[in-house]
């Protein structure tokens, strides 16, 4: 099972000036087996959603609560939210210097599993894994993110993805920065990843060209911290051709 289920939720977050609130009472759930897409302006609070369901800790929830198939994550700390089933793939993936990819993924699939993965095994998948995001094997020798290109973060993100195998995935603006080679790409393995039994998606994006490739079952439009309209896909359609002003008071 993969359901999120967010009430009433209120985030401030660290400024130079102190706690600034940008979510003001957010209210969603996203069910076992659907891919929900948020869109928005900028400044609009999308990306604090991602980052204090994952529990960073410069974003603080104030009011409300946020639980994965009836587990509470907001007084997690950031490991056992993954424990729990939860993924955060970033806008931003940060670099690790000095870590392997092939180090990192056994590392994190060992904390995840509470064993480590079979050692006649796991290369094979990892290769796989990597084959599927038109990623060389040589890959998996290179520190985490470090030189990469913009497809290559974002394709090592969702290649994390398959081999982590959490139940549910937050994608924050997972297509930024790609060309439409690495969009299909990276659209193919979100695909391929929701339609798993117990999978559920929250995609975060700016744009609807992602959608073409990863269909929605609902999109909802964050206005000033909080979902300002939700609807199917038609949605996006309608922001492709009116954009936000429409909802922006």
């Amino acid at each position: 099972m993969a359901t999120l289920v967010i009430k009433d939720l209120h985030v401030d977050v660290d400024t130079e000036n102190g706690p600034k609130e940008i979510l003001k009472g957010v209210d969603l759930t996203v069910n076992d087996g659907e891919v929900h897409a948020i869109m928005g302006p900028n400044g609009s609070g999308k990306s604090t959603l991602a980052y204090a369901v994952a529990g960073h800790p410069k974003y603080h929830i104030t009011q409300g609560t946020v639980t994965l198939d009836g587990t509470e994550l907001q007084d997690l700390p950031v490991d056992e939210r993954a424990k729990a089933g939860l993924f955060l793939g970033m806008q931003y993936p940060v670099e690790v210097p000095g870590v392997s990819m092939a180090n990192f993924l056994r590392t994190a699939k060992t904390a995840l599993d509470g064993h480590a993965p079979k050692v006649r095994t796991w290369p094979k998948q990892v290769n796989t894994a990597l084959a599927e995001m038109d990623l060389d094997s040589e890959f998996s020798s290179r520190s985490v993110n470090e030189g990469f290109s913009g497809g290559e973060k974002k394709r090592g993100e969702i290649a994390q993805l398959e081999l982590l195998d959490p139940s549910f995935a937050i994608l924050d603006e997972i297509d930024s920065g790609l060309d439409i080679d690495a969009l299909k790409v990276v659209a193919g393995g979100i695909d391929a990843f929701s339609k798993k039994p117990g999978k559920a998606v929250l995609l975060i994006t700016h744009y609807t060209r992602i959608l073409r490739y990863v269909h929605p079952d609902r999109v909802h439009v964050f206005v000033d911290g909080r979902v300002s309209v939700t609807g199917g896909s038609e949605l996006a359609d309608n922001l492709e051709e009116r954009g936000y002003e429409q909802y922006v008071k």
